[in-house]
Parts: C-alpha cells; sequence; structure tokens
C-alpha cells in the first residue's frame, strides 16, 4: 500500500491530506490548538479516527497516540548521533533515518519492514511518500511520520 503526505500550503495550524494510490483522500489531519502540537486524523467521511499528541514538557520529543478515543502507544525520539531514531511503544516498532532526515526505515520487534517513508524534495510544503507492507498498519504508519514532522517542526528543521 502506498500513501502521499501533503501538508496544505495555507493554513494557520499544521494540515495535511494524505492520499492513497489512486489520488483518492484517504485520511485528513487538522492541527489543534494545544501546549505542543496535537493532530486529529479524521477519515475520508469526517469521523476521528486518530490523534497523535506532543507532550510538552519533554527532554526529547515525545508524542501519545490514540486511536478512536483510546490511548495505544507512544512515540519516542532516542538519543541519537547522526541518524534520527525514534521507537514507538505500544507496538515495538523501531524507526530509522537516514543522516539527512528525508527517509526512513520502520521495523517491527522481529526485525520485519512495516514501511519506507521518504521525503520528496522539491515541493512547496512538505511531502512524504509512505510504502506500507500491510494495510492495517497504515494509520500507525501514519502517525509516527506525523510526530517525525512535528519533532522536526519543533526544532526549526
Amino acid at each position: 500500500m502506498k500513501l502521499l503526505f501533503k501538508q496544505r500550503f495555507f493554513s494557520w495550524l499544521d494540515s495535511y491530506d494524505i492520499f492513497d494510490e489512486r489520488g483518492s483522500t484517504a485520511y485528513t489531519v487538522e492541527g489543534r490548538l494545544a501546549w505542543g502540537h496535537k493532530l486529529v486524523i479524521s477519515d475520508p467521511l469526517g469521523e476521528e479516527v486518530g490523534v497523535v499528541r506532543e507532550q510538552a514538557l519533554a527532554f526529547l520529543p515525545r508524542f501519545t497516540i490514540s486511536v478512536r478515543g483510546k490511548e495505544v502507544g507512544e512515540i519516542c525520539k532516542e538519543f541519537t548521533f547522526f541518524r534520527p531514531s525514534f521507537r514507538l511503544h505500544g507496538l515495538d516498532w523501531k524507526i530509522q533515518g537516514n543522516f539527512m532526515e528525508w527517509d526512513y526505515r520502520i521495523t517491527d520487534g522481529a526485525g520485519r519492514t512495516v514501511a519506507q517513508v521518504s521525503k520528496e524534495l522539491f515541493h512547496w510544503t512538505d511531502t512524504y511518500s509512505m510504502e506500507i507492507d500491510r494495510e492495517e498498519d497504515a494509520l500507525y504508519v501514519l502517525m509516527i511520520v506525523l510526530a517525525i514532522d512535528a519533532a522536526k517542526c519543533s526544532a526549526g528543521h
């Protein structure tokens, strides 16, 4: 499964459109006022399916994730040199980025590739391409990409 993540050009708060392989809207994401980033994910019918919320007073970026109102995990940036690394607690996934912080590989606890994420260059807004192995992991992968983008934004990148 492939998803394309595009930040909207004119928006006061973070907002994104996520498209599937056919170009149809798979999800929309709207930023909400909060201490730190709060991103609400909706399906094409406008029903809320997930929330990514930054924990404002953390040493390294840290985000709680909720699916349909139930907290299911936490995305935490790990202290590393040269290559960004995150962990999704709750699913035991590891996220490794490249040196330039443009490409990421998400693996599960057994080392199986869950998804490949690439930032596309030469766009006016942040645009990521997500190659996801299993469709049922799409929402979690999207939440990871939102957390990475928010962490980079908070760091001034």
